[in-house]
């Protein structure tokens, strides 16, 4: 069976192997993108500026809804998104936020931050609803190239391209197949058990995500600032209260524009084995919600108690999600690659999720534009140069979370310690040294305009493209391709 999306789409029959010799082409690859999330979105906001073909294939049966969490982007994404023209949008539906409150459960004050990323990065770390910045991505993709209800069951690929095979029994052809389809990811679940049958996965990819915490979180409809000081500010208003030790949960609420607040409420599942075993086993309806919420609606913030804030938030609005990590080591094999959270779930801490998600499309496309000619060999070495210049940035970043998650949600005796030396204690020129440290990778994409460097902090530098080398002006690059392109058909005939 073939599908009805794609005229160049090849029976199954066809896939079974043959002694023909390499496909090659001086087309670009194309490109199948399965999920629809912000790294699979961003990757396609990038091919669009570029000749690389491109469609985006979502499990889900209707209109995308993104949960109503806030997200926070900072200096390691916002050149990239400001190439493709995208900065002044974000813009205008976020806030910056250049200092961060901590309260104890009972409202006394345990550090009050302050940020100073504007001088080291150029940027500032701006927050807003995550449904806005999905929503702003999603409109920048043209409709034709986005297919809904489309679950991925399996693949197969070999030297003459990659086929997708979804559930309700169409296939499509194409040369480059990225999973971007998150934690549960359909495409590193098939990849990996063909893996595994043939005696190829590591020891490590067999292993289990972790799951440390289980959060609660939501955005609230307007709210009045006469009654809520401070929301209507140009700079974001926010706080995170961490419980004592009879209460293992943190919750922190951020303000973003339209007056609204953006809230979470985060437990440490170790520490809460009753607790927590009930939220697993819960029915995840808004009766069930209000249920269980009702836990924590006594809990104090700025605002008076966490119940205020609650009842400000449409019961739809309400979403539960586990905190789950795992750093795989298989990335890519043949023509499959994974990206974001398919590749290294992070534990949240300042956007890292996120931004290292969309750093990835950065740097695969910028390997996909960079393939000439099209062949199974190049597509293989663009992959694997792909894996090889992110993972060593995504170890150091994972590390990262998992110190800032103890920092923010443990509530171990040794966890209580660090926060307190960390909090208290740390100079001024450390938390410089991290800010720097977790910004100074920035990747943009090569085949489009660079931003100029801002900030006082360096920059790691990143692999040039082999086809529009710096310093070259547009006009030479063009004419250099449209003479390579003609020499790379010669060849090949």
């Amino acid at each position: 069976m073939t599908t009805n999306d794609d005229k160049h789409s090849i029976p199954i029959s066809a896939f079974k192997g043959s002694d023909l010799p390499p496909y090659i082409t001086t087309d670009p690859p194309k490109v199948l993108i399965i999920g629809a999330g912000l790294s699979g979105l961003f990757l396609g906001n990038l091919l669009e500026k570029t000749n690389i073909p491109y469609e985006i294939f979502e499990r889900a049966p209707s209109k995308l809804r993104p949960m109503g969490s806030v997200m926070c982007l900072s200096a390691g994404i916002l050149p990239a998104i400001e190439q493709i023209g995208a900065l002044d949008d974000l813009m205008k539906f976020s806030k910056p936020t250049r200092t961060f409150n901590l309260y104890t459960a009972d409202m006394g004050t345990i550090a009050k931050l302050v940020a100073d990323e504007v001088s080291i990065t150029g940027y500032d770390r701006v927050l807003f609803a995550r449904p806005e910045l999905y929503n702003l991505l999603l409109s920048r993709i043209p409709r034709e190239k986005i297919h809904l209800s489309k679950k991925l069951m399996s693949f197969q690929q070999n030297h003459e391209g990659v086929m997708a095979r979804f559930s309700d029994g169409s296939t499509i052809h194409g040369d480059v197949l990225v999973g971007a389809d998150g934690a549960h990811s359909a495409v590193r679940h098939h990849l990996f058990k063909t893996l595994k049958d043939q005696n190829k996965l590591p020891a490590n990819d067999m292993r289990s995500m972790n799951k440390g915490y289980m959060c609660f979180l939501g955005t609230t409809n307007p709210l009045d600032p006469a009654k809520f000081p401070g929301i209507a500010d140009d700079e974001s208003c926010n706080a995170m209260n961490i419980g004592d030790k009879s209460s293992p949960y943190t919750w922190v609420m951020y303000s973003v524009p339209g007056n609204k607040l953006c809230w979470n409420v985060i437990v440490q599942l170790e520490l809460a084995a009753v607790e927590s075993e009930q939220f697993r086993n819960s029915e995840w309806a808004p009766e069930s919600n209000k249920r269980i919420l009702n836990h924590v609606r006594h809990f104090k913030t700025i605002y008076g108690t966490l119940g205020d804030i609650i009842d400000a938030t449409n019961d739809e609005g309400v979403n539960r999600v586990f905190f789950e990590d795992m750093l795989y080591e298989t990335w890519n094999h043949g023509r499959t690659v994974l990206i974001g959270d398919a590749a290294h779930k992070m534990l949240p801490s300042t956007g890292a999720g996120a931004i290292n998600g969309m750093q990835d499309a950065v740097i695969l496309a910028n390997r996909l534009y960079d393939i000439q000619p099209t062949s199974f060999e190049t597509i293989k070495t663009a992959l694997s140069d792909y894996r090889d210049e992110r993972f060593d940035n995504v170890k150091s970043q994972y590390s990262t979370t998992h110190m800032s998650a103890r920092l923010q949600f443990g509530h171990t005796i040794q966890e209580r310690i660090i926060r307190h030396v960390v909090f208290n204690w740390l100079p001024k020129w450390m938390q410089n040294r991290q800010v720097l440290k977790d910004n100074a990778f920035r990747p943009q994409v090569n085949f489009l305009p660079q931003v100029p460097p801002r900030g006082t902090g360096g920059i790691i530098p990143q692999r040039p493209s082999t086809r529009r080398p710096e310093n070259k002006d547009r006009d030479n690059i063009e004419k250099e391709e449209e003479s390579a392109s003609r020499a790379t058909t010669a060849a090949v005939l």
